[in-house]
């Protein structure tokens, strides 16, 4: 009984690549939460502007698309619970991806200067999570107005610059690209 819960502990690991970068995404999870439930600026009722994906897009930039999706899914699933909201799926489907976007794009297809890779990656992710899949979840679901969801435009185009910012920021500290290569070393 012990050697299979072993096997299946170190296969759901295995999904994150270690047990260090399982719990920096869980605490890049935790971070998120309070960014995005505890500090944040409520515009009316159906917007709010806050740095809560921060946490989520530096996840998938740092250790790739998949472990940016889970850290997303989980900072949205935990934070309602929290905070005694309902799970709404087109929420927490556009927070998988904020949280797979970035990551794919910045390992894949993003080409040229660090900055410019980093802004498409970022924006790739509140293009599609933000703008678009969190978008028609609150039309759809609570039947916010269009000209309430055009906000949402450019409150993340600014957010996006904003992360970037602080993530071109971090990557240019040798001190944390050393600490983040050690925990990237298996």
């Amino acid at each position: 009984m012990k050697a299979n819960s072993t096997a299946t502990v170190k296969s759901e690991i295995r999904l994150f690549g270690s047990t260090k970068v399982m719990v920096i995404s869980a605490l890049l999870a935790a971070l998120s939460i309070v960014l995005g439930k505890f500090l944040n600026i409520p515009i009316g009722d159906s917007i709010r502007i806050s740095f809560e994906n921060l946490p989520v897009i530096m996840s998938s930039i740092f250790f790739g698309p998949v472990v940016g999706a889970i850290t997303g899914a989980a900072a949205d699933i935990v934070g309602c619970i929290l905070k005694g909201y309902s799970i709404n799926p087109f929420i927490t489907f556009g927070a998988v991806c904020i949280g797979f976007f970035p990551g794919l794009f910045y390992r894949s297809y993003a080409k040229g200067k660090e900055f410019t890779k980093l802004l498409a990656s970022v924006m790739s992710g509140h293009v599609v999570g933000s703008m678009i899949v969190k978008s028609i979840g609150l039309m759809a679901v609570y039947h916010t107005p269009m000209k309430v969801i055009a906000w949402r435009v450019p409150i993340y185009i600014i957010l996006g610059i904003v992360e970037t910012i602080a993530v071109h920021t971090l990557l240019r500290n040798k001190a944390f690209k050393a600490e983040l290569e050690k925990v990237m070393r298996k």
